[in-house]
């Protein structure tokens, strides 16, 4: 690996070259696939736009998301400024690399907006912006070459099963009980979190290098490399459960319907928004922090209640104020 690695220092280093203007570009084609910016767009489409369009890429996110934070812990990559002092670390991270998070993930959140838009100039802009976001993150120095071209495979791949298995596997659930619906979402979120305690098991006894410390250090960023962390695949799992129970039980009450007029969708965010902020930041000030079973099961409970809100808090809330009508979906 330390060739791949060398080979990518060089990369990033003749495209840091090219100037320090394009570091503002770059953080904003890097925050289109970031974490932040999926919890303000997603609850957006979801309530807003098109409730289908927004509980599926709400799906493929979180699928990616899990996905990425396992393999993440079992391949252990570095980040480029963690390797070496030859790049400029413009932005930081402290999980590990390989894949790249944001090249995965984008992949499959454009691309599934592409496809529900069915438009060529969808699928024009889509590209651009997941091609520009993995570019984004070697000129940040926060991944090499490799991480990103994984990325982009195995969120293709996701988007790929999402769209050949959707629509056959949505009908199947469909067919089963509130109880059973709200079993299988469980299921699914405790296999996402078995697979992610093996890959985190893998780590007992390793020892984060030394070298990667100090040239992180030298950096001079804010946020020092802390990668075995449980957290990510938590809250992965947990907002996906709390959607997808949160839906069946929308869907036993009549379902909810996102169209309605221009300002009852504008006025829906504020309560919404307000929902989420009270959630995910005043339970995070409130919830113990660590890497610990009691504040792991707590961040569960809290990103579930993030995701029981979104799918089924809020439309509740919004058809109670006559700012939504039901649908199933």
């Amino acid at each position: 690996m330390e060739t791949i690695w060398n080979l990518g220092i060089t990369l990033i280093v003749w495209f840091q070259g090219l100037g320090t203007w394009l570091v503002l570009p770059m953080k904003l084609f890097s925050f289109l696939g970031s974490e932040e910016f999926f919890l303000v767009l997603l609850p957006l489409i979801y309530w807003c736009v098109d409730s289908n369009a927004g509980l599926r890429i709400g799906m493929i996110v979180l699928f990616s998301s899990g996905l990425n934070d396992i393999l993440k812990l079992a391949l252990r990559g570095p980040r480029p400024y963690w390797f070496s002092t030859q790049v400029k670390a413009f932005a930081a991270e402290t999980s590990f690399g390989v894949p790249s998070g944001h090249a995965q993930i984008a992949t499959g959140l454009w691309g599934m907006a592409a496809a529900l838009l069915k438009r060529g100039w969808a699928s024009v802009l889509a590209v651009f912006i997941i091609l520009m976001i993995g570019l984004s993150r070697l000129y940040l120095a926060v991944h090499f070459p490799h991480d990103v071209l994984l990325g982009w495979t195995l969120g293709a791949l996701t988007l790929w099963a999402f769209l050949a298995w959707w629509d056959s596997v949505a009908a199947w659930a469909k067919q089963k009980s509130l109880g059973q619906q709200v079993g299988l979402a469980f299921s699914v979120s405790v296999l996402m979190l078995v697979f992610g305690a093996i890959a985190f098991g893998s780590l007992r006894g390793w020892v984060l290098p030394a070298e990667w410390l100090a040239n992180a250090q030298q950096a001079g960023v804010d946020a020092l490399p802390a990668p075995v962390t449980l957290s990510s695949t938590i809250t992965s799992a947990g907002v996906l459960f709390g959607m997808l129970a949160g839906l069946a039980w929308m869907n036993s009450r009549g379902g909810f319907d996102s169209r309605g007029g221009f300002w009852s969708r504008v006025i829906r965010l504020l309560p919404g928004l307000v929902g989420i902020l009270i959630l995910y930041l005043g339970l995070g000030a409130v919830f113990p922090r660590g890497e610990t079973l009691l504040p792991y099961v707590l961040r569960y409970m809290r990103y579930v209640s993030i995701g029981l809100w979104i799918s089924a808090g809020a439309p509740w809330l919004f058809q109670k104020l006559n700012l939504a009508r039901k649908t199933k979906i």
